[in-house]
């Protein structure tokens, strides 16, 4: 089992490790390239792997305006790291005074002092330090003074385009699900808590669980077919989902709304994890009640289908 740290302060036999710096949100085929990799030095030399990431995430400290960015929750993350090797994470706090760390303090005084890094596993665009002063060059010239190796492998192509958490993020916002999917490896998950709504989809005929999506990344406003589970469940539910802003009723907060196939029951306050596996359509705004509801007829219809 993973070990999780809140600081840098951790256990003497997770000293001297492989250490993994990034934020590595969604954990898509090239971060997994980079564990398979940092596997074979765990083998070859003996050595534990670690990572080192942040909450919340850099970008979204540094710009407060930015409200839905995610492709994963903390939870998930861990979840999914726990799948690839990794023998400890250190989640840090970034705030205002770590923020401002020097970059040269960050070698000395964290990976070398405090870790005592013998590999450090990090992408060619990776800044750290004080008003990001610090970068993989400067890392490299000080290998030998702290007693550490700089590995930065190459970036994971697809389709002639480098995978990354950004792509992965566009191709959510323009629809492109499939595509997601295939560079994540699997279906995009959201998970979240089931709340009490206005209970709209049960007036109308189709009960929904209402999920509030924090601060994950906003995928394009539509109608999807999903796969449903619950926390410690093994049984998976197929349902479709509507995530916007029902245009219809006029509402203004994004939600996630899940109608499941086949199923009654109360899931209020239920811990559910709902994956996107096909966009049907994008959302829009109907002249009235009765319309809405044929649409979601149509809907339902190729959701089961998919």
């Amino acid at each position: 089992m993973v070990k999780l740290y809140k600081s840098f302060d951790i256990n003497k036999n997770h000293k001297e490790s492989i250490i993994l710096i990034g934020n590595f949100d969604g954990v898509h085929l090239g971060h997994q390239k980079l564990f398979k990799l940092a596997k074979s030095y765990k083998k070859k030399h003996k050595l534990k792997i670690g990572v080192i990431n942040f909450n919340p995430m850099p970008k979204m400290f540094f710009n407060n305006s930015i409200r839905n960015f995610r492709l994963s929750s903390i939870n998930q993350k861990l979840n999914l790291l726990n799948n690839y090797g990794v023998d400890f994470i250190i989640t840090k706090k970034f705030d205002k005074t770590f923020s401002k760390i020097k970059s040269i303090n960050f070698i000395k005084d964290i990976l070398s002092k405090k870790l005592k890094a013998r590999f450090i596993f990090v992408s060619n665009n990776f800044r750290f330090g004080n008003k990001r002063e610090g970068d993989v060059r400067f890392l490299i010239q000080n290998e030998k003074k702290y007693n550490y190796q700089v590995i930065k492998p190459k970036p994971l192509l697809v389709n002639k385009k480098i995978v990354s958490s950004s792509l992965i993020r566009s191709y959510l916002e323009k629809g492109f699900l499939e595509r997601a999917n295939k560079l994540l490896n699997r279906k995009w998950s959201i998970e979240g808590m089931v709340q009490k709504g206005r209970q709209l989809g049960k007036k109308i005929g189709f009960p929904t669980c209402n999920i509030d999506i924090k601060d994950y990344i906003l995928a394009k406003p539509g109608v999807y077919a999903v796969k449903v589970s619950r926390k410690n469940n093994i049984k998976i539910l197929k349902g479709i989902a509507n995530l916007g802003y029902r245009p219809t009723f006029n509402q203004k907060k994004i939600l996630l709304e899940v109608h499941l196939f086949n199923f009654s029951g109360n899931l209020y306050n239920k811990y559910l994890s709902v994956e996107f596996f096909k966009f049907i359509r994008k959302e829009k705004k109907f002249k009235n009640i009765n319309k809405l509801k044929s649409q979601i007829k149509l809907d339902l219809k190729i959701a089961k289908r998919a």
